[in-house]
């Protein structure tokens, strides 16, 4: 639901109050500044009426000192009260991002499905940027700007409230045109923002396939893709700039109609000797102080627009649901029998189901490989035990209790996880095998689970050892060490179900070797589903289980499958001629 102006502003200033109390200094500051507006024109006044001979040269001293430490004041006032305003944005500006960071990492895999991570990205950058303009340049202006504004103008009633009417009376005018730019203003602000998530989205995929971009010459493509994104930001920003440029011309041009009447009235009501010259000039001093701050009144319109179109798009990430987790019974460590009973899913209402009443049961302890050809569902299956997807039909049972009824950091806890896209971060050998909940392991426990995944081979020559960093996604470090590293990782959590999803399919042969000796070890006593494109890794699994268009079509023994002379059948022999082929292309290089 889209919100009003009026609602996204005071969302925003609700970020305000935990900081109050440096607020209400920045505020008092502003409210006495303005009020130290009328100052220099009430000045005037006593010191123009009446001969300058007739007063003491002490008095005369005095007026001058009064003008030098009102300026000192007005300038320790504008200093606090411009250092405290930043201060509670930055604040506010933080509070912000750290709430949609804290909400970003909590929503469900869908949303990440139909998210680009440029776009968000970009609203945890340029967005939080463009509010945090709004909130200094609009609070600074909207707050100290009108106070002066009626300071001076209560004074000018004082002085004379006739001439002072003609002001009140350009108030409506004014608000009409102010409305009608807003709305302009504030549509292209949001499409500056799309366009600035589509350059960040751009840039994002440019860097991380560097290597691709390079070898396939595809230099000029991205270029021009990302030269296409950066125009479109342009156009939209200058569209931007041409309504704020227009809205400002336009009101002072409104505004000076007002005041030239004002002046004239004023130069025949001196004329006439209705006004004393003390009160013509402070008067017109008065009228002359209000034009900058009308100015600045006016022109923050734009910031204004630009910051609630960006806190439209902060507050919608904000207030995406985070994943369900209305599970009230937290998972011991169970003994591991997994069951599907029944299961349909499907990643869109449009698409087709990736499975279809899919039942599975998988005993405690037992080792179950899920093959088939590409589409036919596995991953989809895995993805389902740690409740990174809800099925549309059916359940999916841990030791006879749905899944939905635990919560979510309970029943993780108790599943390990080896995906074939390898995720790192960008810290220590030690950290990301002992991450997350696992960092208090201890030394001991890391290093252990390092030797059994083949870690330490290549960690003991390093300098640095296991506080070796290895850069973003572990660039640093060959796409066999990877995948060890995240193998280490499930070693050290020591779950009671382990998901392999295409654990070894980026090790060498020899790797490949030992980390099955490894996985060996570990999966004893442990329920294990292995999700296998190379057959030959799970040739002694407990039990075989073939996908095909989101169904099962075979099941059991590597043996048993072989003699059946199905779907297994073929695929083992389709890899066996792949093999040889690649021995075959191998040995020639070698030659």
């Amino acid at each position: 639901m889209t919100s009003s102006p009026r609602q996204l502003y005071a969302r925003l200033l609700g970020y305000v109050r935990p900081h109050w109390r440096v607020f209400a200094l920045c505020l008092g500051s502003m409210v006495i500044y303005a009020a130290t507006d009328p100052v220099l024109p009430a000045l005037l006044k006593p010191f123009l009426d009446g001969s300058f001979l007739t007063r003491s040269s002490g008095r005369m001293l005095l007026f001058p000192l009064l003008i030098v430490l009102l300026f000192v004041v007005r300038g320790a006032l504008n200093y606090v009260s411009t250092v405290s305003l930043n201060w509670v944005a930055q604040r506010v500006m933080t509070d912000l991002r750290n709430d949609m960071f804290r909400n970003l990492v909590r929503l469900p895999a869908r949303f990440y499905d139909g998210s680009r991570a440029g776009e968000l990205l970009s609203r945890l950058t340029y967005d939080v940027a463009q509010v945090q303009q709004s909130v200094t340049r609009v609070l600074m202006v909207g707050v100290k700007d009108s106070l002066s504004i009626v300071a001076l103008l209560g004074y000018m009633i004082y002085l004379h409230w006739r001439l002072t009417l003609v002001v009140a009376l350009l108030g409506p005018i004014i608000v009409r045109v102010v409305r009608r730019i807003s709305v302009r203003l504030r549509d292209m602000s949001r499409r500056v923002q799309r366009s600035m998530g589509d350059i960040a989205h751009v840039a994002e995929e440019a860097i991380k396939a560097h290597k691709v971009i390079r070898v396939y010459g595809g230099q000029d493509y991205e270029t021009e893709r990302f030269e296409r994104a950066s125009d479109a930001a342009r156009k939209y920003g200058m569209k931007v700039i041409m309504a704020a440029a227009i809205n400002e011309p336009v009101i002072l041009f409104i505004i000076s109609c007002g005041i030239a009447a004002m002046v004239y009235a004023a130069m025949m009501l001196s004329a006439s000797r209705l006004m004393t010259t003390g009160e013509f000039v402070s008067f017109f001093t008065a009228m002359t102080l209000l034009q900058a701050p009308v100015r600045r009144v006016v022109g923050v319109n734009e910031s204004l627009q630009r910051g609630l179109a960006a806190s439209e798009s902060i507050f919608a990430l904000m207030d995406e649901p985070p994943e369900p987790d209305h599970g009230r019974r937290a998972l011991e460590r169970p003994r591991g029998e997994i069951r599907f009973d029944h299961v349909s899913f499907a990643y869109d209402d449009t698409q087709e189901s990736a499975l279809r009443d899919l039942s599975l049961t998988v005993a405690p302890g037992e080792t179950v490989a899920i093959v088939g050809a590409s589409g036919s569902g596995k991953s989809t299956l895995a993805a389902l035990l740690p409740r990174f997807y809800q099925p549309q039909q059916g359940a999916v049972t841990i030791d006879g209790m749905d899944i939905r009824e635990f919560t979510l950091a309970s029943l993780r806890a108790q599943i390990a996880l080896v995906s074939q896209d390898v995720v790192l971060f960008d810290d220590t050998i030690r950290n990301n095998i002992a991450y997350g909940a696992l960092r208090g392991a201890s030394d001991d426990e890391v290093v252990r689970a390092a030797e059994a995944a083949r870690v330490m081979e290549f960690v003991r020559p390093l300098p640095q050892g296991l506080d070796t960093l290895i850069g973003e996604n572990g660039m640093r470090l060959s796409g066999g060490q990877r995948q060890r590293l995240a193998i280490a990782r499930a070693l050290l959590k020591n779950a009671p179900i382990l998901i392999l999803d295409e654990a070894t399919s980026a090790l060498d042969t020899a790797s490949e070797r030992h980390i099955q000796e490894a996985l060996e070890t570990l999966r004893r006593g442990r329920t294990c589903l292995i999700i296998a494109h190379r057959l030959s890794t799970i040739e002694n699994a407990d039990r075989i289980v073939v996908l095909s268009e989101g169904r099962i079509v075979e099941t059991g023994t590597h043996a048993t499958l072989l003699g059946q002379g199905g779907v297994y059948a073929r695929l083992h022999r389709l890899q066996a001629v792949e093999g040889v082929a690649a021995d075959a292309r191998g040995a020639a290089v070698n030659r």
